[in-house]
């Protein structure tokens, strides 16, 4: 049986240094504009006290993906390891994914003319391998992880400016320890 994989991020380790974007971008090449991992700045106001933290997105790879139903062609799918597949090759360019995604993940290549989005490095999984973007983070902020685990037993489902939709997404996030900050008087 195949465990459903899923990316876990680290929003207390996460720097805010953008190594996982580049990783992804040069590995795959895409335009210029085009981002398949994203840092998200987590609002200063977001938690009990004010507090710098990032968050490194892509596709959450959901439970009950809207990407996939908003396909005409099936360009979509789900493997049994939870990855949420999008096969270039069968992609008509109709954007129908774009606007049906609540976390704007699938981007349109004007190259291509295709839409394109992460497919958590399935390639480089069959081969046991890491993503790009978590073989590449400095500090080890972004994992992959048993969705089956109990994971969610330690990690949350939310972090503040994440929407969360009836779509399930299965990233999961450990949120910045806000009692760990360093005070003016330790430095």
């Amino acid at each position: 049986m195949n465990k459903k994989i899923a990316f876990l991020v680290n929003s207390e380790k996460c720097l805010g240094c953008h190594t996982c974007e580049v990783a992804c971008k040069n590995n795959y090449q895409y335009e210029p504009y085009m981002r398949w991992r994203k840092v998200h700045d987590i609002p200063d106001n977001a938690f009990s006290k004010p507090l710098r933290a990032y968050a490194s997105l892509a596709c959450n790879h959901c439970e009950d993906p809207a990407c996939l139903k908003a396909c005409p062609v099936g360009a979509y799918k789900k493997l049994a390891n939870g990855i949420v597949f999008h096969d270039d090759n069968l992609c008509i360019g109709c954007k129908m994914c774009v606007m049906a995604c609540p976390y704007q993940v699938p981007e349109y290549s004007v190259k291509l003319k295709i839409v394109q989005k992460c497919n958590l490095c399935h390639q480089r999984i069959d081969k046991n391998e890491l993503p790009f973007c978590v073989q590449a983070c400095p500090v080890g902020a972004i994992s992959i992880i048993d969705r089956d685990s109990g994971i969610d037993r330690y990690a949350s489902k939310n972090i503040p400016g994440f929407v969360h939709t009836g779509t399930h997404p299965s990233t999961r996030f450990i949120l910045p320890n806000i009692g760990q900050q360093v005070k003016r008087s330790d430095y």
